[in-house]
């Protein structure tokens, strides 16, 4: 029986798939699809390198991408202190996502956008600044948001910027807050698309969807609030015309950043109608129902038994192809 250890800790909910609760649906459906999960809750690095230590399994699958103590926001972790995918690489133990390189430039947000750009990959206009840089002369609106976090944290109608005032103002408001500077892109107002990557080489699909969310909730802007998110109001419905779009967008993105097993890309529509990517995450959530993930996957693999044997599934593929990947038979 194939062994996996699931790490979290209190930032599971910041920084990856979900908080205890969610990382408990993960083992239920792991032990359900005849493996074994154990779960690793730690709160430093005494706590980790001994989880690692201690318990017996075949493949590690990790909430976090950095160890800490923080429950709401991710950052790029203190100092040169290693990351969870390094610590595991250095310790030759197979692991579930990408490794360190990508994951850190999955969570700075301007190395996803140089990345891609560089690849000829389409993605807002971006730049990363602090209180004291000199503000660029760019064409409003604008949006600015934290440039190491998920979730919409620090997003809210106020990101919206028309003027240098509200942009000065708002990359302050960043800096201040969240201890990071402020990424300014452009504002996008077109709807909202999510492609989800599961598995590689055979097991390797693409799952378009469309974001949805019931115009009332909006406020001044068509935005995802960080209110908005993780309590199920975004709903993930089918796409048709902009598929292969979507999907051929997707499997770029993923090329050019080397990820694996389980990645999102979110993109939406500029004002004359091209798709840009504005996000990667590399560790998407997996709330039950609610999350993006599920719901794209009972979009696209609906199962006569209800969304809970859906996710069984989904959880099964993620951890089944990352098992091939290793050759862990």
């Amino acid at each position: 029986m194939k062994k996996i250890l699931l790490i979290t800790g209190p930032a599971g909910d910041a920084q990856g798939w979900g908080d205890i609760n969610v990382t408990q649906s993960i083992k239920k459906a792991i032990d359900d699809s005849g493996k074994n999960a154990q779960i690793a809750f730690v709160t430093n690095m005494d706590e980790f390198y001994s989880s690692l230590e201690k318990n017996t399994f075949d493949i590690a699958w990790s909430a976090l991408y950095h160890i800490s103590g923080k429950s709401e926001t991710i950052g790029m972790g203190e100092g040169d202190e290693k990351w969870v995918a390094d610590i595991l690489d250095d310790k030759g133990i197979p692991y579930i996502g990408p490794d360190a390189k990508t994951m850190k430039n999955l969570i700075h947000k301007t190395s996803t956008h140089k990345i891609l750009k560089s690849k000829g990959i389409s993605v807002p206009y971006h730049y990363q600044l602090g209180t004291c840089d000199a503000l660029p002369d760019i064409v409003y609106p604008a949006f600015v948001k934290p440039s190491y976090e998920s979730r919409s944290v620090g997003i809210s109608d106020e990101s919206v910027v028309n003027s240098p005032e509200e942009l000065k103002k708002r990359i302050d408001y960043i800096v201040n807050t969240f201890d990071q500077p402020a990424l300014v892109e452009e504002y996008l107002p077109g709807d909202e698309y999510t492609v989800l990557m599961l598995g590689n080489g055979a097991h390797q699909v693409f799952l378009p969807g469309k974001v949805v969310v019931d115009p009332s909730m909006f406020g001044k802007y068509p935005i995802l609030r960080t209110d908005l998110r993780g309590v199920g109001v975004t709903k993930i419905k089918p796409v048709s015309q902009e598929k292969e779009e979507l999907i051929e967008l997707c499997r770029q993105a993923m090329e050019a950043l080397n990820c694996l097993d389980h990645v999102r890309a979110d993109m939406r529509f500029d004002a004359n109608g091209k798709m840009k990517i504005i996000e990667v995450n590399g560790i998407p959530g997996l709330k039950p129902v609610k999350s993006w993930s599920p719901q794209i996957f009972s979009l696209n693999y609906p199962s006569s038994d209800g969304p809970m044997e859906d996710y069984r599934k989904l959880i099964d593929h993620i951890v089944t192809s990352a098992l091939a990947r290793y050759n862990i038979d």
